[in-house]
C-alpha cells in the first residue's frame, strides 16, 4: 500500500505525541504528508431543567495555538493542521474520508473498566467506523 496522506488526530496528550512520532517515521519512509487534526468536542452545560449542547468553550484561540505548535520532529516531513468542531470520533472518521487519508495513526490512553465506560473510547470508535486502516499507539509508560 502506498501511503500519501496520514491523518494524525491529537488531543495534546503523551499518547498523541507518541502517535505523531510513529506517524513521522512512516511519513519519512513512505514520502507521505501528515495531516494533523484536533477536534474540539461540544461543551455540554446543564441548567435547572435544560441541557445546552453544541456550546463551544472560549479557549478556542488557545487550542488553535496549541495545534499550530504540534509538528513532526523531522522538519522535512510535509504536514498541515486542521481544527474541527464536533464529536471527535465522528469528525476524525469523516475527515479521513474527506482528506482521502490512507491511514489514521492515533494515540490510545488504554483506559479500562469504569473510566472507559464513563469516558468512552475515541480510538475504539474510530477503529470500528474508519474506511481506511487505523494504527493505534499506546500511551507511553511514565518516566521513572
Amino acid at each position: 500500500m502506498k501511503l500519501q496522506r496520514i491523518l494524525v488526530p491529537t488531543d495534546f496528550s503523551a499518547a498523541a505525541h507518541a502517535a505523531l512520532d510513529f506517524a513521522t517515521i512512516l511519513a519519512r519512509d513512505t514520502g507521505a504528508k501528515l495531516v494533523i487534526v484536533y477536534v474540539q468536542p461540544p461543551e455540554v452545560l446543564f441548567g435547572a431543567d435544560d441541557v445546552y449542547a453544541n456550546v463551544y468553550p472560549r479557549e478556542e484561540d488557545t487550542l488553535r495555538e496549541m495545534l499550530s505548535r504540534v509538528h513532526p520532529k523531522d522538519e522535512k516531513i510535509p504536514h498541515e493542521h486542521h481544527f474541527l468542531l464536533g464529536d471527535p470520533s465522528h469528525e476524525i472518521v469523516a475527515f479521513a474520508v474527506a482528506q482521502h487519508a490512507d491511514l489514521i495513526v492515533l494515540g490510545s490512553h488504554g483506559r479500562t473498566g469504569l473510566s472507559r465506560m464513563l469516558m468512552g473510547s475515541v480510538a475504539e470508535s474510530v477503529i470500528r467506523h474508519a474506511s481506511c486502516p487505523v494504527l493505534t499507539v499506546k500511551n507511553p509508560p511514565a518516566s521513572e
